[in-house]
């Protein structure tokens, strides 16, 4: 897909992805929303590294999206070798690490230090029920783990290092196709 989906939404709205009838990207990044989402998974997993932030957030995004409609920050994910990465929040992170920042820091490369709590304003009460779940059911395992579980059919779906399609993450949600017919009608 070439189409970013960080562009302005004029920039997109009137592009599609192929056959399907879905906008090329529905939904809009929220930098500020990402970046509490980081604080508030970082204080809550038992590891706190890139790769647990990453992998959590999508397995959370695919709760969100399953029973409300939307990804809690917007993001969209790009098929890498280790799994689904949120490419908007990987920036963040990445950005983070080599500048530094107030609201958290990168230790040894890839730990998330956060300096401060989430701020409650940006979560809604789904984003804190489908974050938590996705705790609950992953913060505790290994990263290898997580890499294997996230390799699911939409990341197979996928190119290696391209985008993955809402539609095929959709596909794998239970009323998929009914999350997918949402989309394309909001």
């Amino acid at each position: 897909m070439s189409v970013n989906p960080h562009q302005e939404a004029s920039d997109t709205s009137t592009s599609e992805v192929a056959g399907s009838g879905l906008p090329s990207y529905p939904f809009r990044f929220n930098r500020e929303k990402a970046v509490e989402l980081i604080l508030y998974l970082a204080r809550r997993v038992k590891i706190s590294d890139f790769i647990h932030i990453c992998k959590i957030l999508y397995f959370a995004d695919k709760i969100h999206l399953e029973r409300y409609g939307r990804f809690l920050c917007g993001d969209y994910y790009v098929a890498m070798k280790n799994g689904p990465v949120p490419s908007g929040v990987y920036d963040i992170l990445k950005f983070r690490r080599d500048m530094g920042g107030t609201d958290f820091m990168v230790q040894e490369g890839f730990n998330v230090v956060p300096l401060r709590d989430a701020a409650p304003d940006y979560l809604s009460d789904s984003d804190h029920e489908c974050l938590d779940r996705a705790i609950a059911q992953y913060g505790s395992m290994s990263g290898y783990y997580l890499i294997q579980e996230s390799h699911d059919a939409a990341w197979k779906a996928a190119d290696l290092n391209d985008i993955i399609s809402i539609e095929s993450i959709a596909e794998g949600l239970k009323d998929g196709a009914e999350i997918i017919e949402h989309l394309r009608n909001p």
